[in-house]
């Protein structure tokens, strides 16, 4: 039996000159990956403002008052968008993502319905910072929570945007 030889120089066949036929991922790729781990973050940070809004919606409930439709139509939207979206992005169907685009600004066009409705925008705007915090926390709460809906919405919407964008073939002209 021979001892192998030393793995001294270049193997035959690599000096270097076969680097341009190399296979080179192509950069859509990339960035679908780097997409889908930024939308996942977006579908976290939205699953932990549909708690908020789940729970400043049931708030009413146990109080005894009637239950605000447009908020739990908005909550009970906002979940199936979000179910909605996370197979899209698992799966890497863009029509799931489409969806999820469509069904997430309906969910968030409901919650500033109900911003609207109740008037809770204009209320925290007119009264004064230090006796609106100990008269209205919740009005003040609530319209921080459609704020931060609404912004992570336009974020999540635009990345989501980028990622079909990304995820479809390229065009070819004939």
């Amino acid at each position: 039996m021979q001892p192998r030889r030393s793995a001294t120089g270049r193997p035959s066949g690599t000096d270097g000159s076969d680097y341009s036929y190399r296979m080179v991922v192509d950069s859509r790729y990339t960035k679908v990956a780097k997409g889908k781990s930024r939308l996942s973050t977006f579908f976290l940070i939205q699953g932990l403002v549909l708690v908020g809004g789940l729970i400043l919606t049931l708030l009413p409930l146990l109080k005894g008052e009637n239950p605000d439709v447009f908020g739990i139509s908005s909550v009970i939207l906002s979940f199936l968008s979000l179910l909605i979206g996370e197979l899209g992005r698992r799966q890497s169907r863009s029509t799931f993502l489409k969806i999820y685009l469509i069904t997430s600004c309906a969910a968030v066009l409901l919650s500033l319905a109900c911003a609207i409705k109740t008037n809770i925008f204009f209320e925290v705007i007119q009264c004064e910072v230090v006796n609106c915090w100990n008269k209205q926390r919740r009005q003040l709460i609530e319209a921080l929570h459609i704020l931060l809906e609404v912004s992570v919405g336009i974020f999540a919407a635009t990345t989501g945007l980028s990622l079909i964008h990304n995820m479809s073939p390229p065009k070819r002209s004939s």
